[in-house]
């Protein structure tokens, strides 16, 4: 077998392994290393090639923003941060109709500044926002819907783990990953809300709750005070990090240790992280970031080993032959991340497919931070639809109510998956949406 046979049959085989249950990492790794042995016919070069990428993946300095961010976010959840923001969030928005909804994106967008994790928001807000969506008498599609859409926010909104991830493999600065996600982030919660403003007046139904009696919430009605009590250690770690980072007082590494060391003296101020609560917080932590650093171990790997089979080189060659131009690109681009991501998790999506296209996308004029956007938002659109939209699956694992099914999920979550790639196409086609902060 030539390189590139070996190299196209190791992503399809990569493909199946992840679709059949085997781990990604062990998929990644296992595949990559047999590959090489395969093409260059010696194991020692497959060995040395694994050792190198250990080496380079452990060294790098970027890896240190996965545990140190992961750090805050599950701080900031085991502390009720999360509870906060959305009781904040319900007040603003109490008396709209749909506006139990519109406080779910609200809060969950708040909260993805400081956790970046769309499971961490899924897995919070399905306990807080859902119960009480359906206490007002809202739907069940609805209710569980908006928080399946609402959860990717943490993927996209800064720090993201995504970004990191994405910033690692293409080797380009987290801080300017960070800065590019800021306006996108924004611009798709701000379409979530006006989204369900519009559902809930073209199709009340679907929604359903009430425009909310005075008497059923007045006793619950907060001060200015109070709500400023509530957003003010969220916005001290907002303000910590991603002002850190964007005034150029931290870098992305230096921002994850101060926001973690901040994350856990509040929880200490506020007397909510017991000797208990930290260990829980702490071994996360490093079930976490053993887990993704395995996994970059792998994507390390890979990459190699498409390099040793020319790959990359061939594919962008093959797509420039072609004349997609970056229109055509980006849509055939579009409906592969949306199809793996009703299969596999976002992580793998970056790890397997932006290898090979990132040289045809710089061959054409692409920039490198605005097509890393792009490919969080395509793929985090795939884990909301079925068959397999992994965010649907982990909110039915989550939630307590044997009433809502996985039908529910879907249909509620199918709105804001549109929603999503309308905003997806404003990214592609006007790409200083995720540019104009960048230095």
């Amino acid at each position: 077998m030539v390189g590139v046979e070996i190299g196209i049959a190791s992503v399809f085989l990569i493909l199946i392994l992840i679709y059949a249950g085997v781990h990604v990492a062990v998929s990644l790794g296992l595949v990559s290393f047999v590959g090489v042995w395969i093409y260059r016919d010696s194991i020692d070069v497959a060995i040395n090639l694994l050792a190198a990428a250990t080496h380079d993946t452990i060294t790098h300095a970027v890896f240190a923003n996965i545990p140190l961010f992961a750090l805050m976010g599950i701080v900031s959840s085991e502390i009720g941060l999360g509870s906060d923001v959305y009781r904040v969030a319900y007040q603003l928005f109490r008396r709209v109709r749909g506006g139990l909804g519109m406080a779910t994106v609200a809060a969950n967008a708040l909260f993805a500044s400081i956790t970046g994790s769309s499971i961490a928001s899924a897995s919070v807000f399905t306990r807080i926002a859902v119960p009480e969506m359906r206490r007002f008498g809202y739907t069940r599609q609805f209710s569980v819907g908006v928080v399946a859409g609402s959860s990717v926010l943490g993927m996209l909104i800064p720090p993201s783990s995504m970004l990191i991830i994405y910033a690692i493999v293409a080797e380009q600065s987290v801080g300017h990953m960070f800065i590019a996600g800021f306006i996108p982030g924004l611009l798709l919660a701000t379409a979530f809300i006006l989204g369900i403003f519009v559902m809930a007046r073209l199709t009340p139904k679907f929604i359903g709750g009430d425009s909310v009696a005075a008497d059923a919430v007045e006793p619950d009605r907060m001060s200015v005070f109070e709500i400023l009590k509530l957003l003010a250690p969220v916005a001290f770690l907002v303000v910590l990090v991603l002002g850190g980072i964007y005034t150029g007082w931290f870098s992305p590494e230096e921002a994850g240790a101060a926001g973690s060391l901040g994350a856990l003296a509040i929880g200490v101020l506020k007397r909510r992280l017991t000797r208990a609560g930290l260990w829980r917080v702490l071994v996360e932590t490093g079930q976490i970031t053993a887990a993704i650093l395995f996994l970059i171990i792998s994507a390390s790997m890979y990459s190699r080993m498409l390099g040793v089979a020319a790959l990359p080189t061939l594919f962008s060659d093959w797509l420039t032959s072609m004349n997609l131009g970056m229109a055509g690109l980006m849509t055939i681009y579009v409906i592969l991340m949306v199809l793996l991501g009703t299969i596999i998790e976002t992580a793998s999506i970056i790890l397997i497919v932006v290898p090979l296209f990132l040289a045809s996308v710089e061959a054409l004029g692409g920039n490198v931070v605005w097509f890393g956007i792009v490919t969080v938002i395509g793929a985090e659109i795939g884990l909301l639809t079925p068959p397999l939209g992994i965010s649907c699956f982990t909110i039915k694992s989550t939630i307590q109510d044997a009433s809502i099914t996985l039908s529910h999920i879907f249909t509620g979550a199918f709105p804001f998956a549109f929603v999503m790639l309308l905003v997806l196409i404003l990214v592609i086609a006007f790409p200083w949406l995720s540019l104009a902060l960048l230095p």
